[in-house]
């Protein structure tokens, strides 16, 4: 269920009022944040973030396109670290099944 547009979007208040320092500043340092349900908001447009994702933080600038996101789906806090090496075992089978049998093929 979406948050009722009435409430408006939700930002960490101790958010807003780094960015606000921080356009008034010449120092153009990352604000460092965990909140990453945070909505973006148009203020936050070229200010830089560093979002924790539970392991370590993650550098984001902020463009037009992401104002609306959460800060979290810029985060991602799984990495992928590919499949198992028996499904590259059998893809490397097939690939090499494929490339016989068409090499059969100009005899």
């Amino acid at each position: 269920m979406a948050r009722a547009v009435w409430k408006g979007p939700f930002v960490e208040e101790s958010l807003i009022k780094k960015v606000d320092k921080q356009k008034n500043d010449t120092n153009k340092k990352p604000i460092k944040t965990w909140s990453r349900k945070s909505t973006i908001i148009p203020d936050f447009v070229g200010v830089s973030f560093l979002i924790y994702n539970g392991k370590k933080f993650i550098p984001i600038t902020i463009s037009e396109d992401m104002v609306g996101h959460k800060l979290g789906e810029f985060a991602p806090t799984r990495q992928f670290a590919g499949h198992t090496p028996a499904d590259k075992k059998a893809a490397a089978e097939k690939a090499a099944a494929s490339t016989t049998a068409s090499s059969g093929d100009k005899k």
